[in-house]
This record gives C-alpha cells, structure tokens and sequence, in this order.
C-alpha cells in the first residue's frame, strides 16, 4: 500500500507527521506492506496511486505558501475524494479546499473551491482549546487540541459536533467537514494517535475490512486517560 505525506515539511505542527506513522503502523500489523512518499513544495505527485493521503497543520504564512502550490492538485484532490480513497487533512490545512481566505489584515486568498466554506482569520487572536467531539460514525467520543486563528462558516456536511471546545466558530458546535471518505478537522495533538478507534475506523476504508489493533493498548489506555481527565474538566 501507498501512503503519501503532503507538505511534509512546511506543514507539520504539533507532531502530526505521527499520524502517518501510526497509519504506517495499523496497515502494517495487519498484514500489509506499506510505502511512504514525502512530497513538497515544487514537486509533483500523482495521486491517485495512493491508499492514503495527509496533510497537517502549518503556520498562517506557510498555509498560503502551500495554496499556491496546492492549486496544482485542484483536479487531482476533486477526483481522489469522489473515488472514495481516504485524505484526511488537520489543522488549517483542510481550510485550503474551500472558496476563500481572508487573512486578519483583510486579504483575501481565492481557495480551491472544492466546497462552499469561507475562513476568515482574526488578527492577533487565536483560540486554543482542548476538544471533546463526537462523530455519527464513531460509538466512542474523541479528544484532540485545536490552536487557530480562523473562523469557519458555510459547511454543509459536518465531520464533529462538539461537547467540549470550540467548533468551526464562536457560534457553532459542529467541526471540521466529511465529504466521502475526506476528512479535514482542526484538530491537532496527533489526532489519529490520541483516537485509536478513528485510526481503526480509517484504516479500515483503506483496508476494506478490520484492520489488526492489539498493538494498540498504550494508545488505548491514554485515549481513556484523557476523555476522562477532559470529561471531568467540562463537567467541573
């Protein structure tokens, strides 16, 4: 199987390079051999020979760097998501695919237009939370961080709704977008690493059955750590 880090460099925040390591990992232990590409800026990939792709967080600045360059992928991204391949995309990162941009000195950045959302970015503010979120798709709830400077607002199709946090903007509890099997959330931390069960469920679109997750005990045992320590915060 074909993994691909996207940006890999210029857009990896708050170690998100490990989500591509335990999706490395999960693929692995259940029986399958796996290559990782790492492409940047002023490089070219195709891709639709990959199973999975990410892309993670960056700072303001390098998000706009990496707009640019991603606008080369317009075409590509379209087809890869309605195929049904997995891309899963964190931080400001997945901010990216919709119309437009307006940073907090008010330029606006046209997006990939791919989805209908706007961001809009405050000036000298950011919100930074711990999260707890629950999906349709998930029985367990999940926890991440989130540290923006962005609002969000035209999502249709929500990926979280939000117990504990923040969610796309002041005024919503709902977070991140899910369109097929695109997933784009500002959650950070690795997110895949903190939620063992959203590393199985995505692994097992990749895979088209269960994948293997004993190896997954300490990932367990800290996933249920942290609910409950944030759990015992929002209820205090």
């Amino acid at each position: 199987m074909k993994l691909l880090h996207l940006y890999h460099d210029i857009m990896n925040l708050y170690g998100d390079y490990a989500n591509v390591s335990a999706m490395q990992r999960i693929l692995e232990k259940s029986g399958e051999e796996v290559a990782i590409d790492h492409i940047s800026l002023c490089e070219k990939a195709e891709l639709s020979v990959y199973d999975f792709i990410f892309i993670g967080s960056g700072t303001e600045k390098n998000q706009k760097v990496v707009l640019n360059d991603l606008l080369q992928y317009k075409d590509a991204l379209k087809s890869y998501i309605e195929s049904g391949k997995v891309l899963l995309m964190t931080g400001n990162s997945f901010e990216l695919l919709g119309k437009s941009i307006t940073d907090g000195a008010g330029k606006r950045y046209e997006g990939l237009g791919l989805y209908d959302f706007t961001t809009s970015e405050k000036s000298g503010e950011r919100m930074t939370a711990d999260i707890i979120c629950t999906a349709d798709f998930l029985s367990e709830p999940l926890v991440g961080f989130i540290n923006k400077s962005s609002e969000l607002s035209g999502i249709s199709a929500h990926l979280f709704h939000t117990q504990f946090g923040v969610g796309d903007n002041a005024a919503d509890k709902t977070e991140g977008v899910r369109d097929k099997n695109f997933f784009g959330t500002h959650m950070i931390g690795p997110i895949l690493m903190k939620n063992p069960h959203f590393l199985s469920y995505l692994a097992a679109l990749i895979l088209g059955r269960e994948p293997e997750t004993a190896h997954l005990s300490y990932e367990r045992k800290g996933y249920e750590i942290t609910l409950r320590k944030l759990t015992e915060r929002a209820q205090g």
